[in-house]
């Protein structure tokens, strides 16, 4: 595969991908840092949190639906099109959010920005394993698992400093000029990567990859505004998203020149690593919802000190997400991967105990070593699954991840809520309803945390496979 490499875009690399982390970062941070703003916003606009969680479930339903259809963009478009398209409609976004009078004007700003965010996603992820050989994408995509895990993680520490003197409004303020310094690097330092083709869109595919992808989040959220998995709304919704996957899946290997190609899936290493990312995206996101949830509901922090409790995991996060790259071209996932899940597991377990006495101390002790043992998977397991795929599938291999791991994360965060919400109703005389919910919606986490450590066992390193 050494071969394949561009020993010219190997000289300009690093300029190339700041562009796109930049970009990306600001994108995944916006999934989670509208979490604390939540009371502020039902408060500005009269409406139930039940009502203003759209927000984030409008934005992650529309990256599951767009980011599918990533595939063909990246291989009809250049690299410069599809960069610069999904700026401005990032910073368009991020500029009508901001702006926003009414909840329905901020919604739409909303589904903008993902729009911008479901490009940017799989097309850094192509470029990187375009412009690096092999045996140096580990500390490259290093930097990637920086921006997927602690740009979320921070969003609700950043928000909650941002809300301690000024409106909501500035949680979208402060993204533009970041917004807008990487589009300038963009435009001057990204070059296209791959040749482009004539690829025709395929309407049947788009519109059954639309209604797979947004029925089963869809569902899936309004079970958490419902409070329960079996009203016959989201049965409906699930189960029609369910349908159309199978039938989309059906056509796309009877394609010639197909949407999605997922014959990614023929490679074990992928398919491992994909269900690794999935369930540590599920992990990633449901916490990212119940320990806000829980430090000002039950703890009865300020938006300030809970975002301060979140700070520590976020930072050692990022610093561990490089190193965790390195150790990767040096090692390989056998025994990272393995080892950052154990650590996730032995977290999750204690943090499912958390009570109103617990002390903060704890949660942040916790959360450490959580997105310690989380900075040691994500890269690698990807990484890994992507080295095993010869250069023709990257984009639908970089598609198929980005879709999945997105609509995990969707779907995470709506069964945590459900989880709480039901267990809420089900003990709505109990003082300790609200700790219960949170305990078993973390418990819920544990579980995945556990069965994709297992998963994580049967990994090998595809590196030394092709090198022998």
């Amino acid at each position: 595969m050494e071969q394949h490499f561009n020993e010219q875009l190997y000289a300009k690399r690093t300029k190339i991908i700041a562009a796109f982390l930049v970009a990306a970062f600001i994108g995944l941070f916006n999934e989670t840092a509208l979490n604390m703003a939540f009371v502020e916003l039902s408060r500005d606009f009269d409406a139930p949190t039940s009502t203003i969680q759209w927000l984030t479930t409008g934005y992650l339903l529309t990256l599951g639906v767009l980011v599918p259809i990533s595939s063909l963009f990246m291989q009809r478009f250049t690299t410069r099109q599809l960069f610069i398209t999904s700026l401005l409609f990032s910073i368009s976004g991020t500029i009508i959010a901001a702006l926003s009078p009414t909840f329905a004007v901020l919604l739409i700003g909303r589904v903008v920005q993902a729009i911008g965010t479901a490009i940017i996603l799989p097309l850094m992820t192509q470029v990187v394993l375009m412009v690096y050989p092999i045996s140096k994408r580990g500390a490259a995509m290093g930097k990637i698992g920086l921006v997927i895990v602690f740009a979320p993680a921070i969003g609700p520490t950043v928000a909650g400093f941002i809300l301690a003197d000024l409106t909501w409004h500035f949680i979208f303020w402060i993204c533009v000029p970041f917004l807008l310094i990487a589009l300038a690097l963009g435009v001057k330092f990204i070059e296209n990567v791959s040749e482009t083709r004539p690829v025709k869109f395929h309407i049947p595919s788009i519109v059954l990859s639309t209604i797979a992808f947004g029925g089963i989040v869809y569902g899936f959220s309004i079970s958490g505004e419902l409070g329960t998995f079996f009203n016959m709304e989201v049965i409906l919704a699930v189960g029609i998203g369910a349908l159309a996957l199978i039938m989309f899946s059906v056509m796309q290997l009877k394609m010639a020149q197909p949407m999605l190609n997922l014959r990614v899936f023929q490679y074990p290493m992928y398919v491992f690593g994909l269900i690794i990312v999935m369930a540590v995206m599920l992990v990633i996101l449901s916490t990212m919802v119940m320990l806000p949830i829980y430090l000002q509901n039950i703890l009865l922090l300020t938006p300030v000190f809970a975002g301060l409790v979140l700070l520590p995991g976020g930072v050692i996060n990022a610093f561990m997400s490089v190193v965790a790259g390195n150790l990767f071209d040096k090692f390989g996932p056998r025994v990272m991967v393995p080892g950052g899940l154990a650590l996730a597991v032995a977290a999750l377990f204690v943090l499912r105990t958390i009570d109103a006495n617990t002390s903060p101390y704890l949660i942040v002790a916790m959360h450490i070593v959580l997105f310690v043992g989380i900075s040691l998977v994500m890269m690698p397991a990807s990484t890994n699954g992507l080295n095993q795929l010869p250069p023709s599938l990257y984009p639908d291999g970089s598609a198929v991840m980005n879709t999945l791991q997105q609509v995990a994360g969707a779907v995470g965060t709506a069964i945590a809520v459900t989880i709480m919400s039901i267990t809420m109703a089900n003990n709505s005389n109990d003082p300790l309803a609200a700790v219960n919910g949170v305990q078993n919606a973390i418990t819920f986490g544990l579980v995945l945390a556990i069965i994709a450590f297992v998963v994580s066992l049967f990994l090998k390193n595809v590196r030394k496979e092709q090198q022998q």
